[in-house]
């Protein structure tokens, strides 16, 4: 059974004092993967704004702050639609130093613009996935970045599952020249939370789960199940689970191959786990499709489930109404498809009024995130993290690279 979360927390910019800051070159891996409108504009400037603190933290410290991000997946090419540019522009907007942008990711271009900057100064550099051995966790291209780099701090989250060269093979190039590798204020802040709601969370706890397969979160299932008091499973991974059951799924996403392992959770689970008990089901996911609400046990053989169902809205609401504990990752439905949004609006609706009472609120990244954002809900959950993936990963007791990469906490 694997175990929930670190077991210690990273390093972070206290363990690296600004005397050791003043006059130094920081490598900062942030993650401004964000979302572009079509004029090529950033959409949502969250990520963004949540690395502000550690950027400011290192400027004033007299630190030179080059930052290092992906935006995307250009697969090792230079892509124009996907230059970090904008986010350049609007990452001046948000500091009270000016920030240069470099084009280009690697190479002298990159170690002169660096050699120029002066003490509290911002560079940002091209989109790291430009370069081919970025995903493949390149040493060499690791080893390029470190020449420059005195420093290293990670405040991307959201790729601290991710063995790639400016997230893993970095740090540890930075700390093989004697520099010190820590996390910065967003990754502290992200582990600190999930791990110790985890570790020491108020009572009932109650994990929600969604998202489309069960092969991607058996993990966290497992991790879960022993310490939570209720664990309520949406979105088409409950396909999975009712035909472990012997349910008829009609057209909808089951994974058949792993109907033994959800059978055997559902005997570990007992009572615990909480599957839907009405749907919302269409001949096809679509805007426009014809829908209706049926019991979970009269799915028609041509249906595909899109949603959860009114009563299940009510009845997962029931227990976050008693929850003090609250840990949601993945949406209930094709939230995306707005005859299919209103489950995980009404659990988003159900967690916020949670988080109003006193609970503690842990939302996680990616699609999760996206929903409560749209639904204006974001503001009303305790923490609404930056990595779906990494959250994933962290819940699980997986081992996350980016955080192993980081010096010890005896620096």
């Amino acid at each position: 059974m694997p175990s929930c979360g670190p077991r210690s927390l990273p390093p972070n910019l206290d363990d690296l004092p600004s005397r050791r800051l003043d006059g130094a070159t920081v490598a900062l891996r942030a993650d401004f993967n964000v979302p572009l409108t079509t004029g090529g504009e950033v959409a949502d400037a969250a990520r963004i704004e949540r690395t502000r603190p550690t950027i400011l933290h290192l400027a004033l410290a007299g630190a030179k702050v080059a930052i290092l991000s992906h935006l995307g997946r250009p697969g090792g090419r230079e892509d124009p639609a996907l230059t970090l540019e904008p986010v350049s522009r609007c990452l001046d907007d948000l500091l009270p130093v000016p920030v240069r942008f470099v084009p280009h990711s690697a190479g002298p271009e990159v170690e002169a613009a660096v050699a120029a900057m002066a003490g509290g100064s911002v560079l940002l550099l091209e989109n790291t996935r430009f370069l081919a051995g970025e995903t493949a966790n390149d040493a060499e291209l690791a080893a390029m970045w470190a020449t420059w780099a005195d420093h290293f701090v990670l405040d991307a989250f959201g790729t601290v599952h991710r063995a790639h060269a400016s997230t893993a093979g970095l740090p540890r190039a930075v700390r093989a020249k004697g520099g010190t590798a820590v996390a910065g204020r967003l990754v502290e802040r992200e582990v600190a939370v999930l791990a110790g709601a985890l570790q020491d969370p108020l009572r009932p706890f109650v994990a929600v789960l969604g998202g489309a397969k069960i092969s991607g979160k058996i993990d966290v299932i497992e991790a879960l199940l022993p310490r939570v008091d209720a664990l309520l499973v949406g979105g088409a991974m409950a396909n999975t689970f009712l035909g472990a059951m012997g349910m008829e799924t009609g057209a909808s996403l089951v994974e058949t191959d792993r109907t033994e392992v959800a059978a055997r959770v559902l005997g570990a689970a007992g009572i615990r786990l909480v599957l839907p008990v009405d749907c919302v089901a269409a001949p096809v996911i679509a805007a426009g499709a014809p829908t209706r609400v049926v019991d979970r046990a009269e799915i028609g053989p041509g249906e595909v489930v899109g949603d959860i169902g009114p009563v299940t809205v009510q009845l997962f609401g029931e227990y976050l109404a008693e929850a003090a504990t609250v840990v949601w990752n993945g949406p209930m439905g094709v939230f995306e498809v707005e005859d299919f949004a209103a489950g995980t609006v009404g659990v988003a609706r159900a967690a916020a009024e949670a988080g109003d009472r006193g609970a503690t609120v842990i939302v996680g990244g990616g699609d999760s995130a996206a929903a409560v954002r749209e639904a204006g809900l974001a503001s009303r959950m305790g923490h609404v993290s930056t990595g779906g993936g990494a959250s994933l990963d962290l819940l699980a007791g997986r081992e996350l690279p980016g955080l192993t990469a980081l010096s010890s906490r005896r620096i």
